[in-house]
């Protein structure tokens, strides 16, 4: 696939995977539609891009998610069409089952699953119309392998699978791709921001997200896979890839190796 000139949305895109993708895409001469709450930051963002006048700002909340239609009207409308929408907006979770209210499990699931199934489903009669279309979702390691302190956000990605598959199986005579990017550990905010149990934010980076892959590096193996146009891809360190294969062939071992990780 050649990047150049198509038009591509990408929600989340106010920092971490998001921004570090619009950036790589930029270079790529892509067209750019970028998406989050955080106007001054998408600003930064657009200005750090290759061709900032290809970048336009569509405002996004995925909480909103029955009031997404003038927003996909809008992304429509920026460039006359889009090609590739990335579903990268989300929030994370850093908390026992036992401590978190479930509320916190609710919006969880609404910003993290329904926010990103009502965009897609707003997206998908553009995309059958013009039959052509790609969706590429950033889900997680822990979309494959539950692990403790992430249970509501394991099960927003383990849902995110299930919904797009089904979607591709769907839409494949409509000539529409479906990309599930899988990241492991990934220097970025995404700790700091995640939810506890009253849903707080945790403010402090893990060690593990510190030491992760840097969001740049990230960005291009995940560009290649969109051009690639590849079904479902793992990108992190060799542990993280590792426990999705021996959950698959060996899953009783796995089971007692996530048990013996930290919970505190």
């Amino acid at each position: 696939m050649d990047f150049t000139n198509k038009v591509i949305w990408i929600t989340g895109a106010s920092s971490g995977i998001g921004k570090a993708l619009a950036i790589e895409l930029s270079l790529k001469k892509a067209k750019l539609i970028i998406s989050s709450r955080n106007k001054e930051a998408l600003i930064e963002v657009k200005n750090d891009c290759k061709s900032p006048g290809n970048v336009i700002i569509v405002m996004l909340d995925l909480e909103e998610y029955l009031q997404l239609s003038s927003t996909v009207a809008e992304a429509i409308s920026a460039f006359g069409k889009i090609d590739i929408l990335v579903n990268n907006g989300g929030i994370s979770q850093r908390s026992l089952v036992k401590d978190t209210n479930i509320l916190v499990d609710k919006r969880i699931m609404d910003v993290n699953y329904f926010g990103t199934v009502a965009l897609t489903k707003e997206i998908l009669p553009h995309f059958i119309e013009n039959k052509n279309g790609h969706f590429v979702v950033t889900t997680s390691i822990v979309g494959k392998i539950g692990t403790p302190l992430r249970s509501s956000y394991a099960a927003s990605k383990h849902a995110l699978h299930g919904f797009f598959d089904s979607l591709r199986a769907e839409h494949k005579n409509d000539n529409i791709a479906v990309t599930l990017v899988c990241p492991g550990f990934v220097n970025t905010n995404v700790s700091i921001n995640a939810l506890t149990g009253d849903g707080s934010p945790q403010q402090k980076m893990d060690l593990a997200t510190q030491n992760g892959i840097e969001s740049k590096r990230f960005a291009k193996l995940m560009t290649k896979a969109i051009q690639q146009k590849k079904e479902e891809v793992y990108i992190g360190g060799f542990k993280e890839k590792l426990g999705v294969y021996v959950k698959r062939f060996f899953p009783k071992i796995l089971s007692i190796m996530i048990r013996k990780l930290s919970v505190t």
